[in-house]
């Protein structure tokens, strides 16, 4: 799939023996959607609370995960996604889930993989019946990933606090760049 990585976080996301984090695991092969950081705001907005939600947001951040994040997210860190993409998938298809939306500080490292990782997954356990999960395109027509453009920083950008929880905006107001927030 080769997702683009900026070169600045791809030396500060090696390891000691000079290796990327996710070197350990298999390259993707599924490319990630996308969906624009107003989407998500809209489905925040308009969700029925008396009604269990039909997506998912995973924030993909680790010891950056700082400042807020937006609001009912689950913080699962990329460096070990990989190993609880099945556990993922496992809950959200119980929980009736539809969408796994994916970001992290930029959405252009690790919450693509990670939407990229669990989308290979949900396309590996279809079934084939056509009644649970697979779709004539070969995907789960139940369960889906996508990523949210501009990650947390984007989002900061155009709604500031709205919608966040734990915002601190004194962490927004000069946020640096390191290697957990490619």
């Amino acid at each position: 799939m080769g997702i683009h990585v900026h070169e600045h976080c791809l030396k500060m996301a090696r390891r000691e023996d000079g290796t990327p984090w996710w070197s350990a695991f298999p390259e993707p092969s599924s490319s990630p959607v996308k969906i624009a950081s107003s989407e998500v705001a809209e489905l925040l907005r308009n969700r029925d609370r008396s009604q269990p939600l039909e997506f998912l947001l995973v924030d993909t951040r680790r010891t950056d995960c700082i400042g807020g994040t937006i609001q009912g997210s689950l913080n699962i860190p990329a460096h070990g996604f990989y190993l609880m993409r099945a556990m993922l998938y496992d809950l959200c298809k119980q929980a009736g889930v539809k969408r796994i939306i994916f970001y992290c500080g930029s959405s252009n490292g690790r919450g693509p993989r990670c939407a990229a990782w669990m989308q290979d997954h949900i396309n590996s356990v279809s079934d084939g019946s056509g009644s649970d999960y697979e779709s004539d395109s070969g995907c789960s027509a139940e369960m889906t990933t996508q990523v949210m453009v501009g990650g947390i920083r984007g989002w900061v950008k155009a709604y500031g606090g709205d919608m966040m929880e734990g915002y601190d905006e004194k962490i927004w107001e000069h946020p640096k760049l390191d290697e957990e927030t490619c």
